[in-house]
């Protein structure tokens, strides 16, 4: 049995693309696999499985010589420490190429500049995608509308949304109202404690020699994270006392209706690092920044020490 999972941090992509990817393989070619996530799901995706229906993936346990895909990234520090022990049938991504996983053979990689990897699936998925059960197309749709926040990313490409498009006609669903109630599941964090926030949705990258851990909390309502601000800021610190990886932490409040992000810059080095990568002043700890909703489109490329 192959075992199909995306990064840490699970989102709605990752956690449905391994949903479909796995049952594409156990349905339309001779290979069972299953979906595994390898944390907690945030509310959005809770909501997108609960609305069609679809059962929650089960943890990953990552033992020595495991057949897997890894989809929705590529990155080490994403995936488990033992990844480089597993036997890497494939990987299906959307980001950038970072290096650093071995295999013992050859792995068939799929990778192209779309916004969304389940974009990438219905690709891959040929006539199958043509007759998709109702869930799973409802979840294909959910993850594109997921990262493309309704279209409004620059990530967004026009066949990420003409795959949205179709789906959406054929499960006879307004794109506007159910992205709206996914929006509204996604901006409700008031059970989260401030760590939460901030390994809801975090990456680490190397910037300048410096490891910074990015993290991002995508909603409509981003009053109620930023008035939570120097709760936040304390868990950053403690945060990075225990991390002995991590050398700071970027931390973005993106506000999907404005099209806007603030982040927080409360040190020296996020001081900086803003400062001098998105060419603003910082003020009260605080910068917003007009127009910038994609970490990786808009964030990562642009950060610089």
């Amino acid at each position: 049995m192959i075992k199909v999972f995306g990064h840490k941090s699970p989102d709605t992509d990752t956690t449905c693309s391994a949903i479909l990817w796995a049952w594409y393989l156990s349905n339309h070619t001779a290979t069972p696999a299953t979906p595994f996530v390898l944390g907690e799901l945030n509310k959005e995706t809770s909501f997108v499985l609960n609305h069609w229906k679809v059962a929650q993936p089960g943890l990953l346990e990552l033992g020595k010589g495991d057949e897997v895909v890894i989809v929705d990234t590529n990155n080490p520090q994403e995936l488990p420490e033992n990844i480089n022990d597993a036997q890497i049938i494939a990987i299906i991504d959307h980001h950038k190429l970072v290096g650093g996983l071995k295999t013992d053979n050859p792995p068939t990689v799929t990778m192209r500049p779309l916004a969304c990897t389940a974009t990438l699936l219905h690709d891959l998925m040929g006539d199958a995608a043509e007759k998709l059960p109702k869930e799973m197309a409802g979840i294909m749709l959910s993850c594109i509308l997921s990262d493309t926040l309704e279209f409004r990313s620059p990530t967004t490409t026009a066949h990420d949304k003409a795959v949205a498009e179709k789906l959406a006609k054929n499960l006879g669903i307004k794109i506007s109202e159910y992205a709206q109630a996914m929006f509204a599941a996604k901006s409700d964090v008031s059970d989260y404690t401030d760590v939460g926030l901030i390994h809801l949705d975090s990456k680490q990258f190397e910037v300048g020699g410096k490891n910074i851990r990015v993290s991002v909390v995508e909603t409509a309502a981003p009053a109620q994270v930023l008035e939570r601000k120097e709760g936040i800021v304390k868990a950053i610190k403690e945060l990075i006392a225990q991390e002995k990886d991590t050398d700071d932490v970027l931390f973005f409040v993106v506000d999907i209706l404005k099209e806007q992000a603030t982040v927080f810059a409360y040190s020296d080095l996020t001081k900086q690092l803003v400062e001098k990568s998105f060419e603003t002043n910082v003020e009260d700890g605080v910068a917003v920044l007009p127009g910038v909703v994609s970490r990786k489109k808009q964030i990562l490329p642009a950060l610089k020490i």
